[in-house]
């Protein structure tokens, strides 16, 4: 069966090359560099490697999982290694997710090459296949996977263990059936068109089938007039044009002869349903939609807290890595912890603690090759300075010369601010938080003296979250007097780290430039005893909040209660895959995924009357009703390895934002199937601040005797959902694509 990958890139040498095989060195440290065999898999989407020419310890990679090709030594092992390795032999692969990189190095660099531009080949190739092409790319994966003979043919028994391989445990005489009727040859076993047909009786919609039939004039096919119809009736598209019809036939509509005659087929209809124009996500808020003119307090922005670790607080390895990671996933505050060093020059790592060492010079050069690959507005290095004069000199000798003319040293129009300048106003720029003797006047009027003063608000490094300790034990602390050079102070401009000290005192003599960083503790505390009072302070002041030091394992606290009151820098551990990166995965998707997210209006207001703990009490209440019917699921992924074992999925929906609007509700678990499961059910949500809920999709693996297993999830800004018929692509725990992993839901919303 010929594979659109494949009759795409027939004919290339370098793919030739990498199906031959080769041995790679495939280094983890210093000390492990072990030779593999690697090659390219006859369906031209996976890589196998395995320890020898014998059969042992194989392993295996999709090139769909492969984000990026690096050349050269653009690792940390391999820059380690450069005196061993030429640069033109290394190459790495990047993962999309949190899964680690792969350094590998050729034996020449021709062999390097050819694998370097063949992967590249496969990744853009995969990019540029349509919805149509990569589920024939997934047929075609799993006829190469259900072949065990490589015959090009499959027998019921071989079609059986593909069934149980596809998540679904199919009634044998139903199975039996369809195979016979696809068996149009009559040799009792599928040549590669008739697994296609088996394929499509195999996956009919019958719940697309009957939405079709219900638009349709003659139950054949929709018109012009009947897919208007339904695009204003079910998808409320209310200012449909029979022209945007015509375009939706044209772009989906399979038949060279149903396009002429302007009508779409079932087949037509279900390419619609199932792309990008059928997602619940609203495409007018997945590029950039909102104002960017605003001061930076009005925004939030993704923030990452200790950035450069890639495990656990305690012992989990340091990793120019984690910030690249970050970066690369819209992250625009991203956390130094920064140390004296051997030979002068300083390190980051978690403080007091097993976690490696990285130099600080090659995080900020990591910062500055990444800061803007996926959003020109500005990057926050948040500082947590614990070093010496002498190495916080060389701190900031780095700063300027590596990240040059992005770095910001002066306010932008040369005057003490009033208000903070906007992300647009800042594109392209590296803004320096941390402490500072004095205010942004002492840049511009050149003093000169001796600075001494709290380097560090919050010395995480080394805290034990003191709301959590006894209170004879968090008594009489003092803190440390340390002296902080000029050169790293003047690189202070809008984000100057203060103690807080209530929100009194910060309506009367705080400044826009000045920002209070928060345990997440400390966070609730003002939550609960001031949340309206909170809502102000923001609207003027950035703040930062970041997890209790009791979180060593680094997980996350929920971020939704911090934005309920409009903090702005809600700082979590982006290494820790879960709920909580889910939700800040969700909000930042919107607005071309660049960072910042404007505010609701009400959380902008210097004088706003907005509690999240009671909103029907505010002036611009408007609650909404979320119905949701729960239809079926496509292709859900199987989760257990055993070769009987299949899920039992069942839905739950929940609901992020004001306390009143926290909730969940769940489907029953269908038995057996996660291949094409039907549940149609229907859920119901009072929803009273829309402009700060969230909404997650959660599928899960039922099971009486354990906890539920994760399947997969979609979160999304309940403003950014669509009515109608949608699908829902799932994602995985660490939020990549599970493609074709799917839902089919029903969204309706009402005033309530």
């Amino acid at each position: 069966m010929e594979s659109p990958q494949k009759l795409r890139i027939q004919g290339n040498e370098n793919l030739q090359r990498m199906m031959a095989g080769a041995m790679l060195r495939k280094v983890k440290s210093r000390s492990s560099k072990k030779q593999r065999h690697f090659r390219l898999q006859e369906d031209f989407a996976t890589v196998g490697y395995q320890s020898s020419w014998t059969k042992m310890s194989n392993s295996s990679f999709s090139v769909c999982d492969v984000e990026a090709v690096r050349e050269g030594h653009q690792s940390e092992v391999l820059q380690s290694l450069a005196q061993e390795f030429a640069a033109e032999c290394c190459f790495t692969l990047v993962f999309r997710g949190r899964r680690g990189n792969l350094d590998l190095v050729a034996e020449t660099a021709e062999e390097a090459r050819a694998w370097i531009q063949g992967l590249r080949a496969l990744i853009e190739n995969m990019e540029s296949m349509d919805e149509r092409e990569k589920l024939d790319q997934w047929i075609c994966d799993w006829f190469v996977k259900a072949d065990k003979n490589k015959d090009g043919r499959m027998n019921f028994k071989e079609i059986r263990k593909l069934l149980k391989m596809m998540n679904l445990d199919m009634n044998e005489q139903h199975a039996m059936l369809l195979f016979k009727t696809a068996d149009k040859s009559q040799t009792d076993s599928l040549e590669a068109e008739e697994f296609v047909e088996f394929y499509k009786m195999l996956t009919e919609r019958k719940e697309i089938l009957e939405l079709f039939q219900e638009y349709s004039s003659d139950g054949e096919k929709l018109s012009v007039c009947d897919l208007v119809d339904f695009l204003r009736e079910e998808q409320l598209e209310g200012d449909t044009s029979q022209q945007h019809a015509v375009d939706l036939i044209d772009r989906y509509e399979p038949s060279d002869n149903a396009k002429k005659r302007q009508v779409m087929s079932i087949d037509g209809f279900l390419m619609y349903l199932c792309s990008s124009e059928g997602s619940i996500f609203n495409a007018e808020h997945q590029g950039l939609y909102q104002d960017m003119s605003q001061p930076l307090c009005h925004y939030f922005i993704s923030s990452s807290h200790n950035t450069y670790l890639l495990e656990d607080q305690l012992k989990g390895p340091s990793s120019v890595e984690a910030y690249i990671q970050a970066l690369k996933r819209g992250c625009r505050c991203v956390e130094v912890d920064c140390w004296d060093g051997p030979n002068g020059e300083p390190i980051v790592y978690h403080g007091h603690t097993l976690t490696s060492k990285i130099l600080f010079k090659d995080v900020i050069a990591s910062v500055a090759n990444y800061a803007f690959k996926v959003s020109e507005y500005p990057v926050i290095i948040s500082l947590e300075n614990h070093c010496s004069i002498e190495q916080q000199k060389v701190m900031a000798k780095h700063l300027s010369s590596i990240l040059g003319n992005s770095l910001l040293k002066f306010t932008l129009d040369g005057k003490v601010p009033s208000v903070l300048p906007s992300p647009e106003a800042l594109r392209g720029k590296i803004l320096i938080k941390g402490k500072k003797i004095g205010g942004v006047e002492k840049n511009l009027d050149g003093a000169q003296e001796t600075l001494t003063g709290e380097v560090s608000d919050e010395d995480e490094a080394a805290e034990i979250d003191k709301d959590s300790l006894p209170p004879e034990e968090s008594h009489g602390e003092k803190k440390l007097k340390q002296s902080l050079c000029k050169e790293l102070s003047d690189l202070v401009v809008y984000c100057k780290s203060v103690h807080f000290s209530g929100f009194e005192k910060s309506r009367e003599t705080g400044k826009s430039y000045e920002m209070s960083s928060l345990s997440e503790s400390k966070a609730r505390k003002h939550i609960k005893e001031a949340g309206t009072e909170f809502v102000q302070h923001n609207s003027r002041q950035l703040t930062r909040v970041y997890p209790s030091g009791m979180r060593t394992d680094s997980s996350n606290y929920s971020p939704q209660d911090m934005w309920n009151v409009g903090c702005q820098i809600v700082a979590l551990n982006f290494q820790t895959a879960g709920t909580e990166m889910d939700l800040n995965d969700g909000l930042f998707s919107q607005n071309n995924s660049c960072g910042y997210i404007l505010k609701p209006e009400f959380l902008r207001q210097y004088a706003s009357t907005f509690n999240p703990d009671r909103p029907q009490e505010f002036c611009n209440y408007h609650p909404q009703k979320l119905f949701i019917k729960i239809i079926s699921g496509q292709q859900l992924p199987k989760l257990s390895k055993k070769e009987g074992s299949i899920v039992d999925p069942l839905v739950r929906v929940e609901i992020y934002g004001v306390p009143q609007d926290q909730s969940k509700q769940e489907t029953r678990h269908i038995d057996n199937n996660g291949f094409n499961p039907v549940w149609n059910e229907s859920l119901q949500f009072s929803i009273h601040t829309p402009e700060l809920a969230l909404v997650r999709f959660v599928v899960e693996d039922h099971d009486t005797t354990t906890r539920n297993d994760f399947i997969g999830q979609y979160t999304l800004p309940f403003t950014s959902m669509l009515q109608g018929y949608r699908h829902i692509r799932l994602l995985s725990k660490d939020g990549t694509s599970l493609a074709p992993s799917s839902l089919f839901v029903h969204i309706r919303i009402d005033l309530a």
